[in-house]
């Protein structure tokens, strides 16, 4: 996949990621669940339809790589956040948890194509 292409994907990931935390949230607080659980369960979702559509790699390598990513990246957002060192800025660290955790998903995503390409020159 070209730079220009992923760069494009990421972009729109990256949208996708601040535009649906407030919806994830609030579908968590209608199903009375723990956010953590809803979040990571949607952000799963999200990067799902993203290796199903645009990486199209063998189905077990795309759901483990989904739901590690996004298990992986909301748990480094909440301890980024906890770090307070944002916290002038954004008292209540919701937006730094949500700008940290599509970050560092689309990071681990690039990282993860980079290894499976290089994996493929072999």
């Amino acid at each position: 996949m070209k730079l220009q292409v992923r760069i494009l994907i990421y972009s729109i990931l990256f949208f996708l990621y601040l535009s649906t935390t407030s919806l994830l949230l609030s579908l968590g607080e209608v199903l009375k669940t723990d956010p953590y659980i809803t979040l990571g369960c949607g952000f799963a979702v999200l990067n799902l339809i993203y290796t199903f559509l645009a990486l199209k790699w063998t189905p077990l390598l795309n759901v483990i790589s989904a739901v590690a990513i996004a298990a992986l990246s909301l748990y480094l957002a909440v301890q980024f956040a906890n770090l307070h060192l944002l916290a002038n800025y954004d008292p209540y660290l919701v937006k730094t948890a949500i700008f940290t955790n599509a970050i560092l998903s689309i990071l681990f995503w690039e990282i993860v194509y980079q290894v499976k390409s290089r994996k493929e020159l072999k």
